[in-house]
């Protein structure tokens, strides 16, 4: 399926607020609410993003250059024409500033939400997010999903309509909490994460990041976090 050109230029055009200092990264993140996703699950994807933010490391990788702070936007998404925004563009320039963003995230509720896996889609949505960032000096998306896609745009025509735009896009792959026959966690996981390189990830330094549960969730966040904020942080240090 061929994405349409002006509709890609549309979402690349959203217009973005004036930028009162240096960005170091802009870094936005879609969080799956799509039928695989049940309220349980939700909830320890929202608590795990708020405490993962809230980590002693990923706090000193944020505030590694008050000068130069990060900015974060988080949305929920789903199916194609569904996708909403939790937390709007936010400077980093304090731990005060993480509590914010973390209770934003820890109060969003889900809403109604289509059941369909509109990944390809999620990733135009968050590709515009950062068309609002353009002088950040990094900009990361974070795709977060259980499954593959099934409605709407296919990943990779998506990923090959971005690639001129100078952006990263990373995922965080979540397996089945349990599955039938006794299955272990990690049996499914492995597919998913393929298919998720193959088709989702942009960038020389993309990478994916695996989940083997909700529960697990957390953890896999603070990981990919900390990866995606220390290379900026360390220099920043230097």
């Amino acid at each position: 399926m061929r994405l349409a050109p002006a509709l890609l230029a549309l979402w690349l055009a959203a217009p973005g607020t004036a930028q009162e200092a240096p960005c170091r990264q802009a870094l936005a993140l879609g969080l799956d609410v799509s039928g695989s996703v049940d309220s349980g699950e939700f909830a320890l994807q929202l608590r795990g993003l708020a405490n993962a933010l809230r980590h002693p490391d990923v706090v000193a990788a944020l505030l590694a250059d008050p000068g130069a702070p990060v900015e974060l936007a988080v949305y929920l998404w789903s199916g194609p024409g569904h996708q909403r925004m939790v937390v709007d563009w936010a400077r980093i320039e304090g731990a005060a500033d993480i509590t914010a963003v973390a209770g934003r995230v820890l109060a969003a509720g889900r809403g109604a939400a289509p059941p369909e896996t509109g990944l390809g889609r999620s990733m135009g949505f968050g590709a515009a997010l950062l068309g609002q960032r353009r002088g950040c000096w990094k900009r990361t998306l974070d795709i977060s999903g259980d499954g593959e896609n099934n409605a709407g745009p296919r990943p990779e025509a998506m990923r090959a309509a971005l690639m001129a735009e100078g952006i990263t896009i990373n995922a965080l792959v979540i397996g089945a909490d349990s599955l039938p026959g006794g299955e272990a966690r990690g049996d499914g996981i492995g597919a998913l994460a393929s298919y998720f390189e193959a088709y989702v990830i942009l960038g020389p330094e993309a990478f994916v990041e695996t989940a083997l549960g909700y529960a697990d969730y957390e953890a896999a966040m603070v990981r990919k976090l900390k990866r995606e904020l220390e290379g900026l942080a360390l220099s920043a240090l230097q």
